[in-house]
């Protein structure tokens, strides 16, 4: 800086003395010279600046975007959750709906098996008539009660939500019945009674009980299904897991096979 006054400080000198004409034209194009000079420096610090507005504005802008895209990324996540859940509520509506069908099918079979197993009571026979003896009072012969309608009544109660009074129905025709043919059924919907009432430990007990009373039964791979969800809705795992491999892998082409395969396919566990 300070070089770049020398010439002032010349100029005042000439000026002050008997300067010529070639000084004063040298002093002038020194001076223009700093004009110059100063406005180029004016020029670089207004670029300078510009620059660095620039560089805010694209710093802003970019921390907008971050922002945007950040806001983006967590909308698509909650519709990827939503959607997820949707899909696992179309599947559990599905499965009511596959079991309500396979339960209407499987009890118009149980009647239609019950009661071509059991015969009417012929007209005037002793459980439909009054029995009046002699000399003694009026006396009412009671009628044992129907297996079949024991049966209805139980799974009417059942259908309606009255989960107490289906058990206590189902385990009444048990008893009645031991040897029939529904006798597993009944115990199966003893199961999916408690499985309803989520009592998922008794649940287990009674799914297992028609497992090995009844190994033949068209009941063991719903029991054994019903057995696996048990386990999972107390959370434990690998118990459920195992149910459910055991249904794919011993009835693979009951209807409980599919659902249990999606089940797992839930789970993160793929089967064949």
């Amino acid at each position: 800086m300070r070089s770049r006054f020398l010439p002032l400080v010349t100029l005042f000198a000439l000026l002050g003395g008997c300067a010529s004409t070639g000084d004063v034209a040298r002093l002038q194009n020194q001076v223009a010279e700093l004009q110059e000079e100063l406005a180029g420096l004016k020029r670089t610090t207004a670029a300078k600046e510009e620059v660095q507005n620039v560089n805010q504005r694209i710093a802003e802008q970019t921390e907008q975007l971050l922002r945007s895209s950040a806001t983006l990324v967590s909308k698509v996540d909650q519709m990827e959750e939503r959607i997820q859940n949707t899909q696992g509520t179309i599947e559990q509506t599905n499965y009511r709906i596959d079991r309500m069908a396979q339960q209407m099918t499987q009890f118009q079979r149980d009647l239609e098996l019950l009661g071509a197993r059991v015969q009417p009571a012929a007209p005037g026979s002793p459980s439909s008539e009054i029995t009046v003896p002699a000399p003694g009072p009026v006396v009412s012969a009671v009628p044992s009660e129907n297996p079949v309608d024991v049966y209805q009544a139980a799974y009417r109660d059942y259908q309606r939500g009255n989960f107490d009074l289906a058990i206590s129905g189902f385990r009444d025709f048990i008893t009645q019945s031991p040897n029939s043919d529904l006798a597993d059924n009944a115990a199966y919907w003893i199961g999916e009674s408690l499985f309803s009432q989520q009592k998922y430990p008794e649940a287990i007990a009674q799914f297992d009980s028609v497992v090995t009373q009844y190994p033949r039964s068209d009941k063991v791979p719903g029991a054994l299904l019903k057995k696996g969800f048990s386990y999972l809705n107390i959370n434990e795992r690998a118990q459920g897991i195992v149910q459910l491999q055991y249904v794919v892998h011993e009835h693979p082409n009951a209807p409980e096979a599919a659902l249990a395969r999606q089940r797992l396919r839930q789970l993160g566990i793929e089967t064949r």
